[in-house]
């Protein structure tokens, strides 16, 4: 079992920024582990927006290229999104997920929201 603890939604102006947290309760470092943030619109499918694997290796939704930087610190277990410029759309439920590649045995933390509005 592995426990997520997210931090760091909340209100924004367009054009603002917000960095959101993950805190797994397990090593981040493995080379068969990623570390991903999805984020949910209501009635819609939970999307990746950002992933990083145990060895560093990162993925990106083209929504948000050039806007969000997906990071981790090892000893600290824990992965980061800077998020810059962001948008309307960007508002949404955001979900840490950490999954081992090699079952595709996956956990959630419980979500924080992001509201972009003026």
């Amino acid at each position: 079992q592995v426990q997520l603890e997210e931090s760091g939604g909340g209100l924004v102006q367009p054009g603002g920024s917000l960095r959101l947290s993950c805190k797994a309760s397990r090593s981040i470092s493995a080379i068969i582990t990623m570390v991903g943030w999805y984020r949910q619109d209501p009635g819609k499918q939970r999307d990746l927006i950002a992933g990083i694997t145990g060895d560093g290796r990162i993925t990106y939704a083209d929504s948000v290229k050039g806007r969000f930087t997906i990071s981790k610190e090892n000893a600290k277990n824990t992965v980061y999104l800077q998020m810059n410029n962001l948008k309307p759309e960007d508002t949404a439920v955001y979900y840490c997920n950490f999954q081992y590649l090699s079952s595709g045995t996956n956990y959630w933390g419980q979500g924080t929201q992001v509201t972009v509005s003026s």
